[in-house]
């Protein structure tokens, strides 16, 4: 497993999670966020990100933190494990909501140097909070059909509970004790 890709909702812990799931394989973590946003907000366009993600993509190993649709066909072309996070509503919105009034409260930076802003968070049609509700029904759908799928590929790891996430993570080989490379 040498190739991962952290899918969910607005909120669930996707960089959380990847984060993780480098350090412990020994793997290096990309965050989709530093390659679709420059400073001062300004996004980056559609085929400048479909060549950031691809140059990373292209590596032997990779753990991603999330797939825009309008290029998700890259990763998925290489991808060996996707693990979604299908966590309720009620716990991803709380996670949000804490991480994003944290972040504007103590201006801590988030990707590329930016800050969350009040008038950004909560009063902005771009708040990411709005874009939890916006999507949050859609990603769900989508994680739920690649379960029901057999014929999905590649492997699907669905996890609904941080329960589940910390069995999942405990399971991992801790490539940090054992000095070893990834597999």
């Amino acid at each position: 497993m040498r190739r991962i890709l952290v899918y969910g909702v607005t909120g669930s812990g996707k960089s959380t999670l990847a984060q993780r799931i480098g350090e412990r394989l020994g793997l290096p973590y990309h965050a989709i966020d530093d390659l679709t946003w420059e400073p001062g907000w300004v996004p980056v366009s559609d085929e400048v990100q479909r060549e950031r993600v691809r140059a990373v993509c292209a590596g032997d190993a990779w753990v991603i933190d999330s797939a825009y649709s309008k290029w998700a066909d890259v990763p998925f072309a290489r991808v060996e494990v996707v693990v979604a996070l299908d966590l309720p509503r009620w716990l991803s919105l709380s996670r949000l909501l804490r991480r994003t009034v944290g972040h504007a409260l103590r201006r801590t930076p988030t990707c590329n140097g930016n800050y969350e802003t009040w008038r950004n968070a909560f009063l902005s049609r771009e708040s990411i909070l709005v874009w939890h509700f916006r999507s949050f029904k859609r990603k769900q759908r989508r994680m739920r059909a690649w379960h029901a799928d057999p014929e999905f590929r590649p492997r699907l790891v669905l996890l609904r509970s941080p329960a589940e996430v910390e069995c999942w993570v405990a399971a991992l080989p801790d490539q940090r004790r054992s000095g070893a490379g990834p597999a």
